[in-house]
C-alpha cells in the first residue's frame, strides 16, 4: 500500500497484546501503555502490505533475541504475516525518548509550566522521530498513519525498557 492510498473501513487494529513474559515496569510506564493501547484500539488505520482480505486485524508485540516482532493476525485468529525488526535504529530515539520523560515527569512534581511545556515539546518531537523511523522501517510491510505510529512507537518503547 502506498503512502496516497485510502485506507479500507476494516484497515484497523481491533486488539493489541504485549509480550507479558517480560514482566511489569514503573507505574509511569505500565500507564504510557495502558494510555497507548487504548488510544490504538479507539482509532488507528492499519493494514499488512499485500493483505486482500482485509481486517480487522489483532497485533501481538513481543521482543525476541533482541529482535521487535509483529505477529499480525485477522480478528478470527488466522495468520496474516510476522515481520521482525532489528531493535538497533530504535535505541537511541528510544533512551532518549526516555531520558525526556523521566525529566517531564521530575517537572511535573517542581517546575514552572513553561518549563514543563518546554520538556514536553522536546518529548513530543523524539516521540515523533521514533514514529516516522517506525513507519520507515515498516514500509511496505505494514501501513498505518502516523497517529497509529505513535501510539505503536509507545508501545515499542515499553517492550524495549523491559527488554
Amino acid at each position: 500500500m502506498s503512502k496516497g492510498e485510502i485506507f479500507g473501513p476494516d484497515a484497523r487494529l481491533v486488539d493489541v497484546m504485549l509480550d507479558e513474559t517480560i514482566g511489569r515496569s514503573t507505574p509511569d510506564v505500565e500507564h504510557e501503555r495502558a494510555v497507548a493501547i487504548f488510544d490504538l484500539l479507539e482509532e488507528n488505520r492499519f493494514q499488512p502490505a499485500g493483505d486482500e482480505e482485509g481486517g480487522p486485524y489483532k497485533l501481538a508485540l513481543s521482543v525476541v533475541e533482541g529482535r521487535l516482532v509483529f505477529d499480525v493476525k485477522r480478528e478470527n485468529g488466522e495468520q496474516v504475516a510476522t515481520h521482525i525488526l532489528a531493535l538497533g535504529p530504535f535505541r537511541r530515539i528510544i533512551k532518549d525518548y526516555y531520558m525526556i520523560c523521566d525529566s517531564y515527569f521530575e517537572a511535573i512534581k517542581m517546575s514552572t509550566p513553561s518549563q514543563i511545556e518546554t520538556i514536553d515539546m522536546a518529548r513530543r518531537g523524539v516521540h515523533n522521530d521514533g514514529s516516522q523511523t517506525l513507519m520507515d522501517r515498516l514500509e511496505g510491510k505494514l501501513a498505518m498513519d502516523f497517529d497509529t505510529a505513535r501510539r505503536l512507537f509507545t508501545l515499542v518503547c515499553v517492550l524495549h525498557w523491559r527488554g
